[in-house]
């Protein structure tokens, strides 16, 4: 499937800082890093760029045991803080650090995806995993798997496809079938949303606010689209690598047994460096 490769820069600040960015109405957002680490002063977003996702706790999820009501001491739940109507999706994380986010877009596919969760299990790593509805409703268990290991999983709409070719009734759609299914095979509603190809829309930031997520895009993409070659892929992302950085590979969509190989090299080079791959976590009052 050829990847347009379109997004446009935003900052993104995680381990309690604020994220700022370009808003229909005023306002920031905020994230922390699962593992509680904390992070810089807010500042203003990077102008946009031209161009074509860990460590935290696990968390509880609908299908895992609750306490019996009148059991233990009162939990009181958290509310999330609102997701704001955007102009333009966060590229970059910024926390305290060599903090960077591995993602894996299309998924799941059972091809791929359980080695993909395997290597990152062997390094006690955490990535985020933007899934297709049409994929997640026949491979539920891989979602299971994810929420189990603490990866967080975003939604890439239904059937991937070019938002602003769609009515707003259609991306709507495409994107609430998938929140839903997400929901239900994960545990929760899914947080982060990632537009198919990088070409977003205001329809897309409007329902993908309505819907609770905010708007992700990526710093280096690793092509792996393209088959490359593993040697190639992880290449990429070794000289991407960077403080903030977010990288786009994928776990299905065609052959990505490359992109495999290639996590395998480069996962254990980039902790070997220094580098702390972790995922964002949206803040809660």
């Amino acid at each position: 499937m050829t990847k347009d490769q379109m997004f446009t820069r935003r900052r993104l600040f995680i381990g309690g800082a604020a994220l700022l960015g370009a808003v229909g109405t005023a306002g920031t957002a905020a994230l922390l890093i699962g593992d509680g680490a904390s992070g810089p002063a807010p500042t203003r977003a990077a102008a946009p760029a031209a161009g074509p996702a860990a460590r935290r706790a696990l968390k509880p999820s609908a299908y895992r045991l609750q306490p019996i009501a009148g059991y233990g001491p009162t939990v009181r739940r958290r509310t999330l803080v609102p997701a704001a109507v955007r102009r333009e999706p966060f590229l970059r994380v910024d926390g305290r650090g060599r903090t960077m986010v591995l993602t894996f877009d299309d998924g799941p596919d059972p091809r791929y995806t359980p080695d993909i969760l395997r290597i990152l299990r062997d390094h006690d790593v955490r990535a985020m995993f933007f899934v297709c509805g049409e994929m997640a409703v026949q491979h539920k268990d891989l979602l299971r798997e994810m929420a189990d290991d603490g990866h967080v999983v975003g939604n890439h709409t239904w059937s991937h496809p070019l938002l602003p070719t769609l009515s707003r009734s259609r991306i709507h759609a495409e994107m609430a079938r998938t929140s839903e299914i997400i929901d239900k095979a994960y545990g929760e509603p899914p947080l982060w949303f990632r537009a198919p190809y990088g070409a977003w829309n205001r329809a897309a930031f409007r329902f993908g606010a309505e819907l609770g997520m905010e708007p992700l895009a990526w710093t280096v993409d690793t092509l792996d689209w393209r088959a490359p070659g593993a040697h190639t892929i992880a290449a990429r992302v070794e000289k991407g690598a960077g403080p903030g950085v977010v990288v786009l590979s994928h776990d299905a969509g065609g052959d990505r047994s490359q992109s495999v190989r290639a996590l395998r090299r480069y996962l254990p080079e980039l902790l070997d460096s220094g580098y702390h791959v972790t995922v964002p976590q949206r803040e809660y009052t």
